[in-house]
């Protein structure tokens, strides 16, 4: 379907509740390739679809994203069928660079991390300024289509009364809230260093992974991008000094942020409530695993850790309050369900 005779393809190590089989797909004298599986029956072909027609657009108009390559017969996503399983199968271009894990946290060489966070800043805002800009083609679910009472009553057990009530009244929160184009849009909505490459020649960031994205409010992303600053200072145990270190980190994400779109400090003051957005999406992607693996309904220490933050409003994931450890970052006591 893709014209891959005589390459080398290998799996990529899935991670725990991946939704793909992902290859690698390398040949001489020729650009890297990376094949893409989806075996679950969550996502409908018209799912998929708007999400690779996304992906096209954001690099045809400039977004630092991989391309998606068609197949031999023009398509951007190929169907099959096999003992009655049906399979979506993509293919994108290799992004260049490789993940800051793969380099163990190290920046490039005698560049000051700064660049780092400002450009992180920088690629995530050029995506959403092409965002305000996009017209879908195929329809790709809003934050409400799965985020609302009706499913996380269904979701979460009953015996986590307080859980609930306290995400019911988030939710309302976030209904209350202005949807214009300048802040509501399709939106990456898993905006990682897991998901993107950096060219360590040039710091240059490729964004990929646009299995989540859907339409929501853009302060989601930055939340997300806000979450990313922790780790640099996690272990660090003077919540003055962690303060310090978050606030210049974000200022300095939100400068490259600002370099290529604009944001309203009216939505700037929002961090917190998306921040506890994140937290929710956390506790659900928690819960549907539990579901979808038939385990015990048992909540590790992280999960524990993210539910007692929504329960008892503590803000910013409690990274600046006494329910944090350095030496026990975002754990907290196991609860059975």
């Amino acid at each position: 379907m893709y014209g891959l005779e005589g390459y080398e393809i290998k799996p990529v190590k899935a991670h725990s509740g991946g939704r793909n089989v992902v290859y690698n797909c390398e040949k001489e004298d020729a650009e890297a390739r990376i094949l893409r599986i989806s075996f679950l029956n969550d996502r409908s072909l018209e799912d998929i679809l708007a999400e690779v027609e996304y992906n096209r657009y954001l690099f045809e108009h400039g977004g630092s994203v991989p391309d998606v390559i068609r197949s031999i017969k023009g398509n951007l996503l190929e169907e099959i069928t096999h003992d009655d399983h049906t399979f979506f199968i993509c293919l994108f271009e290799k992004a260049r660079g490789k993940k800051l894990v793969d380099n163990n946290y190290r920046y490039r060489e005698e560049v000051p991390i700064t660049e780092y966070y400002y450009n992180c800043g920088k690629v995530l805002g050029k995506l959403h300024q092409l965002s305000k800009e996009y017209t879908p083609v195929h329809y790709r679910y809003h934050f409400f289509d799965k985020y609302n009472v009706e499913y996380i009553n269904k979701l979460i057990p009953d015996s986590l009364t307080l859980l609930k009530e306290k995400l019911a009244n988030l939710l309302t929160t976030l209904e209350g809230l202005d949807r214009n184009d300048e802040i509501f849009g399709m939106i990456h909505f898993d905006f990682n260093d897991g998901n993107y490459m950096i060219d360590f020649d040039t710091g240059q960031i490729t964004v990929y992974d646009f299995d989540n994205s859907c339409f929501g409010w853009y302060m989601y992303d930055l939340a997300d991008l806000w979450r990313s600053g922790v780790g640099w200072i996690t272990t660090e145990p003077d919540v003055e000094k962690r303060k310090k270190f978050m606030d210049d980190y974000f200022s300095t994400a939100l400068e490259g942020y600002r370099s290529e779109t604009k944001i309203d400090e009216s939505m700037l003051e929002k961090l917190p409530l998306f921040i506890k957005v994140a937290l929710m999406e956390q506790i659900v992607d928690g819960f549907e695993w539990m579901r979808n693996n038939g385990g015990k309904m048992e909540c590790d220490e992280e999960l524990s850790y993210c539910i007692k933050c929504l329960e008892d409003d503590i803000p910013y994931m409690g990274f600046f309050d006494e329910i944090f450890s350095c030496e026990e970052p975002f754990e907290y006591e196991v609860r059975n369900i």
